[in-house]
């Protein structure tokens, strides 16, 4: 970390709400600052999306109080100490939510590289939300890194910064998961869904890890995507991902966040074939609605019988968040040519719980009516176009077998009813 201090005192005023940069993008000098000195200014809140820092732990309510719109990341520590408020609201929606006031912003915190020739700095690792912050923020105060590379979308001009704080420090790192024989065999199943020229929508994790290992036999595959890791360099690397066949940027990876390691971000730097974006372009349904071939990869903590998704809370524990989920699912599905995908583990709890579920126990995340294909190690069920009796067949099908009858016998209501 860096040694240069900054008074926070000079610029914030008690009662402010600040939005933070997220993920990789998170400035986390800035962050060490508001957790030292928000008890000497007193009643700050804080929103941010993701975290991979490890800065906001238990204990950090005493400085600020912390909102976000899920527990990813090191957050869903604070769910379990009840110092996190979740603001259930999709990734898409958060700069619409800023802008409005809807989410307040009085003060910005920020993660930017160093200005270019023509005094704009790029905002690095992390676009989506950051930029309707800077716009409505009374205080933008910038980190900017030395050390975080120079990406081509959305930049911000020095005169826009009240207060830039020089730091050289490594970027937050999210290493690739470890892939377990579960994750190889659920993306065996997914990858009978990606065909060549497909434009791809994956997250990062154990799974979305396993199906790009899985795609180098594929050609001209495209990148419209809410998240990117290391796995784009490989596919990149290996002439997998050329976006040659895309219909809207061409030739041209789309994303909003980097969440890797240093080699993403290294080849991220200056490279004109990635763009970042705000989520007004990378998840609006406007600009998917002109990306064919799409097809999107999300995951769930459970689906019960009817297609049903809770990617957010199981029982009291809340574990996920609504993401950008919702947005991919619908583009996907629509898309000409193109699937969407939710990706599950048959089992949790060391194989005692069954993820296809009869009932869920928590909220839905994406409606039923919304699902085109689940998949977990036992296969994909299609559910697109299936009556509720059909749906539930199939996903019995997809179910660990220890728990098939028990399921069967909810499956024999719903055939019963009709619904």
């Amino acid at each position: 970390m860096s040694d240069i201090a900054i008074d926070l005192g000079e610029w914030l005023r008690p009662g402010d709400r600040v939005v933070i940069g997220q993920a990789c993008g998170e400035p986390t000098t800035l962050i060490d600052a508001l957790i030292d000195q928000g008890p000497r200014i007193g009643n700050l809140s804080a929103f941010t999306a993701t975290s991979f820092s490890g800065l906001f732990a238990p204990g950090t309510s005493r400085s600020f109080a912390l909102s976000s719109m899920g527990a990813i990341g090191a957050l869903r520590s604070l769910t379990r100490t009840h110092e996190l408020d979740i603001v259930p609201c999709h990734v898409g929606r958060v700069a619409a939510m800023i802008e409005s006031g809807e989410l307040g912003c009085d003060v910005a915190f920020v993660q930017v590289s160093p200005a270019d020739a023509d005094g704009r700095h790029s905002f690095g690792l992390i676009s989506d939300y950051v930029r309707a912050a800077v716009s409505r923020a009374r205080v933008v105060i910038a980190e900017v890194n030395e050390q975080v590379p120079y990406t081509f979308g959305e930049s911000l001009a020095a005169t826009e910064i009240d207060c830039a704080v020089a730091v050289s420090s490594p970027p937050v790192e999210v290493p690739p998961a470890a892939i377990a024989a579960v994750d190889e065999a659920i993306a065996r199943h997914i990858t009978d869904y990606i065909g060549d020229g497909a434009v791809l929508q994956v997250g990062i994790g154990a799974v979305p890890d396993a199906v790009v290992r899985s795609l180098r036999d594929r050609r001209d595959l495209g990148v419209h995507s809410g998240m990117l890791g290391d796995g784009l360099v490989d596919l990149v690397e290996a002439g997998v991902i050329t976006n040659a066949r895309k219909r809207i940027d061409r030739g041209v990876s789309v994303t909003g966040a980097l969440i890797g390691t240093r080699r993403l971000y290294d080849f991220a730097h200056r490279n004109p074939a990635v763009r970042m974006c705000a989520t007004s372009y990378t998840h609006d349904a406007a600009v998917l609605a002109q990306v064919e071939n799409l097809v999107t990869l999300n995951s769930a903590l459970e689906v019960d019988l009817t297609g049903q998704v809770n990617a957010e809370q199981s029982g009291e524990s809340y574990l996920g968040g609504t993401g950008g989920q919702v947005d991919f699912v619908r583009a996907g599905l629509r898309s000409p040519g193109g699937r969407s995908i939710i990706a599950l583990p048959a089992t949790a709890r060391n194989g005692t719980v069954s993820r296809i579920a009869a009932v869920l126990s928590g909220p839905v995340t994406t409606a039923r009516s919304e699902v085109d294909i689940v998949v977990t190690e036992y296969g994909a069920a299609e559910l697109a176009g299936r009556s509720l009796a059909d749906r539930a067949r199939r996903l019995i099908g997809i179910a660990h077998p220890d728990f098939r009858d028990d399921l069967a016998r909810t499956a024999h209501l719903i055939a019963k009813r009709g619904f």
